[in-house]
């Protein structure tokens, strides 16, 4: 079956939604989701989106505070960009009816409650309570299903992107899609696709994402050519709640900026030993410190300690991780908070340019399964929420411009005949396991070269089962996400592999310093003809 869309969204967290309610305003646009309509990581972001609405801040303080994030690896242009633009994009959220957090007495004019996080010099962050990304997909969702121009696609899997080569350019033509409750196969051709699956943390064994977040995007926007940037930088939040009733439960960073003290079980504090921030301290630092403090002791978790903080004032800045807490029988109010770091964002992804276009035409990409080169080495926390809704509306604004000049080609429909073979659901689940569990050991916080090889090979032959299960077998959602998971992981090595310096997330005891001279640049990967991934020098 085939479907003609003029735009083809994939994913609907902030990034495609925000994406697709501006280009229905000139196009008839298809949502494709994996889950519900709001299951995405935007539904899980609890702290809030970073935003120059104070007198008492500046766009240059964010942008400082953005590059020493970031490892001084972020893309000034991007930057730039990111921080002047998203005041508009906040306001714009407010008038499509987002209920942000409001004070009694603020210093900006949408009276707005501004918190502050780690690796922020001042208060610059918008929230809704604890629960903005929910709060910010229920707004956005309300008016999609009220808008005729878009049609969502709930519990769909994208296959793989259609592209056609048209003199030396490659083009993104749509992608195939499989019906996860039916088992059919659409072919949706559309005249630009955007490419908002979000991340892709479900690759290692302790994350904070859900669990449809198996880099589908990134996968896809490989095979179908495009180039894929700074793999390596895997950021691990180093607060999730360690308790065995509350699975990779996230606790925000606003809890640290809002006073929230570290300290190991005998109750000692130790950020200071790492950081001039304390606790306060770029995330990367603080999942590292707590890493080498776990190690050094031998103890299973850390504390984060708000109790000084008082009941009430954590009730009403923090009510959804006090219920969360009290649920699972801790009054964090009296208690401290067990925690433990875990895979929580990737600062890599399809390579975009300031317009969020991919390096093939007619293929966008935004949000987390991007690198529009904003993050660097390491993302500055709630710029992420931010950067979607920035180059989602830069995008949109692009496919305004050139929308009316693209046709539409012919189109093949995806044959399903040859994929008949039945595939043990226990053998997915056994190998997506190892996969994540090889992640999480030797391609974690701390890397070395040992532990990568050791990695490169072990998955190298997961992704070989995984390649000959999906040639005949029959398709599932299960089989297409290890698929995914499995290139992705392979990504994510490989550019470790090759950036031969520590430098934000990237930490390698084999080569503990920053090198400027040989790295400071994106690291930037593309298929040979063999089909194997390269890391491209200087864009060679």
């Amino acid at each position: 079956m085939i479907i003609d869309v003029d735009v083809l969204a994939l994913g609907t967290g902030i990034a495609g939604l925000s994406f697709a309610l501006r280009t229905s305003e000139f196009s008839r646009v298809a949502l494709i989701t994996k889950k519900s309509d709001t299951e995405s990581n935007t539904n899980y972001a609890q702290g809030g989106i970073a935003a120059v609405l104070d007198e008492q801040d500046s766009f240059e303080s964010h942008i400082e505070d953005t590059h020493v994030a970031g490892a001084f690896l972020c893309h000034d242009d991007a930057v730039e960009i990111l921080v002047k633009e998203g005041p508009d994009r906040v306001r714009e959220l407010v008038d499509f009816g987002v209920r942000f957090t409001h004070a009694q007495q603020t210093g900006n004019t949408l009276n707005l409650h501004l918190g502050r996080e780690g690796g922020h010099s001042a208060r610059r962050i918008v929230h809704a309570a604890d629960l903005t990304g929910r709060e910010i997909e229920r707004a956005l969702v309300a008016r999609i299903k009220s808008d005729p121009n878009i049609r969502i696609f709930e519990h769909d899997h994208a296959i793989d992107l259609i592209t056609e080569k048209v003199g030396d350019e490659l083009i993104c033509r749509g992608a195939h899609v499989l019906d996860s409750e039916t088992g059919d196969v659409m072919s949706i051709r559309a005249k630009v696709v955007m490419l908002a699956t979000g991340g892709l943390s479900r690759v290692y064994l302790h994350t904070t994402n859900p669990e449809i977040a198996t880099g589908d995007g990134v996968a896809m926007a490989y095979r179908a050519g495009a180039k894929i940037a700074n793999m390596e930088f895997i950021q691990f939040h180093p607060t999730t709640l360690d308790h065995p009733n509350a699975h990779s439960f996230l606790i925000s960073e606003a809890v640290r900026g809002e006073g929230g003290i570290l300290r190991l079980a005998n109750g000692e504090t130790f950020m200071e030993r790492y950081h001039e921030m304390g606790c306060l301290a770029p995330r990367d630092i603080v999942a590292r410190a707590i890493d080498a403090e776990l190690k050094r002791s031998g103890d299973e978790r850390v504390y984060l300690d708000i109790t000084h903080l008082g009941a009430e004032t954590i009730k009403q800045h923090f009510p959804n991780i006090y219920e969360k807490c009290l649920s699972v029988g801790l009054d964090i109010s009296k208690d401290w908070i067990p925690i433990v770091p875990a895979a929580h964002y990737s600062c890599g992804g399809a390579l975009t340019d300031t317009d969020g276009k991919a390096s093939i035409g007619g293929l966008y990409a935004c949000g987390e399964v991007a690198c529009t080169g904003v993050h660097g080495a390491n993302r500055l926390a709630s710029n992420s929420l931010l950067e979607a809704l920035v180059f989602a509306h830069r995008a949109a604004l692009d496919v305004e411009k050139q929308i009316g000049d693209i046709g539409y080609v012919e189109v093949e429909e995806y044959s399903i005949d040859h994929h008949a073979k039945p595939v043990d659901p226990d053998l997915i689940a056994d190998l997506t396991h190892q996969l994540r569990t090889i992640m999480w050991k030797y391609v974690g916080i701390v890397r070395t070269n040992e532990r990568l090889e050791k990695a490169q090979n072990m998955v190298r032959q997961i992704k070989q089962q995984a390649d000959s299960l999906y040639a005949d077998g029959r398709l599932s959602p299960a089989l297409l996400e290890l698929r995914n998971m499995a290139l992705t992981s392979q990504l994510i090595i490989l550019s470790a592999q090759s950036r031969k310096e520590s430098r934000g997330l990237n930490y390698n005891l084999d080569y503990p310093n920053i090198d400027d001279a040989n790295f400071k640049r994106d690291t930037v990967i593309s298929k040979n003809p063999d089909d194997e991934p390269r890391v491209v020098i200087d864009d060679e």
